[in-house]
C-alpha cells in the first residue's frame, strides 16, 4: 500500500467612536482589549503544529445547503491527547430533526439497500475513532455516497486538528464550481516526496487536473525513473502511468467519487479522490487560497 471558517465589527466600531467622544479612558480600555485579542491570536498561531499531529479540541464542519430531500450534513470530531475520541456525523432537516432518528427514512432505506442512517452513520463514526485516519474508514455497503462524503469531511476535520484551527468549516454543497485554479499541497515529505495538486475550473467544469508528488529538489515522481522501475516491477504500474490516469479520470468524470481506482496504486487512488473532493469544495466556495496539509509522516 502506498502513500488524505463578523457580524459585530461594525457595531464595535460605532460603539468605540461614541465612547471616544464621551470618554478617553474607555478608549484606552478598548486598546488594551484589542492588544489582548492580538496576543491570543498570536499565541494560537504559535501553538499550531506542523508535524501532522492533532491538537486537542473540538472541530466542526457544516453543509450550508439542504439537499433535494431536505437534509444537510454536519460533522464534528473531538481530539484528546492527540487522538480522535469521538466523531459525530449526521444530517438535519429544517425542523432540526436528525436523519439518524427518522424512523420513516430508516425503514424506507433499509428496505431498499439493507442499511439505514441509524446503522451506517454509527458505523462510519465508530470506524473513524477506531482507525484514526479518514482514508482507513471502510465504505458501508448500501451507503457508498454517504461514506465517500464522510471520508472527505473527516479528512478536512483532521487537517483542521493538525493546524489547531477550530473555525467551523463551511461546505457550500450543491453549488456550481467557480472558475479559477485551486491548489492543495502537503507540507511534509514521506519517502522523499509530498503531494502537490492543482485543479483548474473553466465554465463551471474541471478543465485540468495536475496531481503529482515532488521531492525537495522539485523533481516530480512521474520523472523519477528509479521509482518508476521499482514500483512497476512490484505492482505492475508506476507513477508515469497511474498519475496521468487519475488526472484524466477526474476531468472525464467531473466527480471525485467516480474516479477510477488504478490497480496497483490503490492508496494513491484513494488519496487522490479525497484531495480532489476537497478541491471541489474549495471551488464551490470560490476559495483559491492554497490548502496546506500538514500531513503526518509515519516513521
Amino acid at each position: 500500500m502506498e502513500l488524505k471558517k463578523v457580524a459585530m465589527g461594525l457595531t464595535a466600531v460605532v460603539a468605540s467612536s461614541m465612547l471616544l467622544v464621551a470618554c478617553g479612558n474607555d478608549n484606552n480600555s478598548s486598546d488594551k482589549k484589542s492588544s489582548n485579542d492580538t496576543k491570543q491570536e498570536q499565541k494560537k498561531s504559535a501553538d499550531a503544529k506542523t508535524d501532522g499531529t492533532m491538537t486537542d479540541g473540538t472541530y466542526k464542519l457544516e453543509e450550508q445547503n439542504y439537499d433535494d430531500k431536505g437534509w444537510k450534513g454536519f460533522m464534528s470530531i473531538k481530539v484528546k491527547d492527540g487522538k480522535i475520541t469521538d466523531a459525530n456525523y449526521d444530517y438535519k432537516n429544517k425542523d432540526g430533526k436528525l436523519k439518524s432518528e427518522d424512523a420513516d427514512y430508516e425503514k424506507a432505506m433499509k428496505a431498499k439497500v439493507k442499511t439505514g442512517p441509524k446503522e451506517y452513520l454509527k458505523e462510519l463514526n465508530d470506524s473513524l475513532v477506531k482507525n484514526q485516519a479518514a482514508g482507513a474508514v471502510e465504505v458501508v455497503s448500501g451507503a457508498t455516497h454517504s461514506s465517500d462524503t464522510f471520508i472527505n469531511y473527516a479528512n478536512q476535520l483532521i487537517q483542521a486538528a493538525q493546524r489547531g484551527d477550530t473555525t467551523t468549516i463551511k461546505i457550500n454543497n450543491g453549488e456550481k464550481m467557480q472558475d479559477g485554479t485551486y491548489k492543495l499541497e502537503e507540507q511534509n515529505y514521506s519517502n522523499g516526496y509530498r503531494t502537490v495538486f492543482s485543479m483548474t475550473v473553466k465554465d463551471g467544469k474541471i478543465s485540468k487536473s495536475d496531481y503529482n508528488y515532488v521531492n525537495k529538489d522539485g523533481q516530480k515522481k512521474t520523472d523519477d525513473a528509479d521509482y518508476e522501475k521499482a514500483m512497476k516491477d512490484k505492482e505492475g504500474t508506476g507513477p508515469k502511468e497511474y498519475i496521468p490516469a487519475l488526472n484524466k479520470s477526474l476531468v472525464d468524470k467531473q466527480e471525485a467519487g467516480e474516479v477510477d481506482t488504478v490497480s496497483g496504486a490503490t492508496h494513491s487512488s484513494e488519496q487522490f479522490k479525497i484531495y480532489a473532493e476537497q478541491l471541489i469544495n474549495a471551488a464551490q466556495n470560490g476559495n483559491t487560497a492554497t490548502i496546506k496539509v500538514y500531513n503526518k509522516v509515519e516513521k
